[in-house]
């Protein structure tokens, strides 16, 4: 696992945008960590890389949202309302894994069991310092 410490929103915004420049179509991202931690934050700077111009909402409410404005469609979903692996088959989560985009999954240890074995899973933790954030990555 390689290990990222961001000590600042800028930082956060640098390595997401570098990130995206890497992605390609079907790729998928599980993002895990405690209320806080910045998932949405990083989804947005990942978003920004991928060129897409809507403005990223947390889709806490509403599973998935959909962005095309970019050079891939991104969809980013919210795994926290859901209560199991199964409620992810319910909402179609599997079906967008094949339809060409970036799928960013916050919470992707609510349905780890649905995640494709390739998924880059980035664990966030708060850091000793204000501010600081941890990244964990599997990639």
């Amino acid at each position: 696992m390689t290990e990222y410490v961001m000590k600042s929103e800028a930082d956060t915004a640098e390595f997401g945008k570098k990130l995206a420049g890497g992605l390609k179509a079907g790729d998928v991202i599980g993002l895990i960590g405690d209320l806080g931690t910045g998932k949405t934050t990083l989804t947005k700077y990942i978003a920004e890389g991928l060129g897409i111009e809507e403005k990223i909402t947390s889709p806490t409410f509403t599973i998935v949202n959909e962005y095309y404005s970019g050079r891939l469609p991104l969809f980013h979903f919210d795994a926290y309302r859901l209560e199991a692996s199964g409620d992810a088959f319910e909402v179609g989560v599997e079906e967008y894994f094949d339809r060409d985009g970036i799928c960013i999954i916050e919470w992707a240890d609510m349905i780890a069991e649905v995640l494709p074995e390739d998924a880059k899973l980035i664990f966030m933790e708060y850091g000793t310092e204000e501010g600081e954030r941890i990244y964990k990555c599997t990639f």
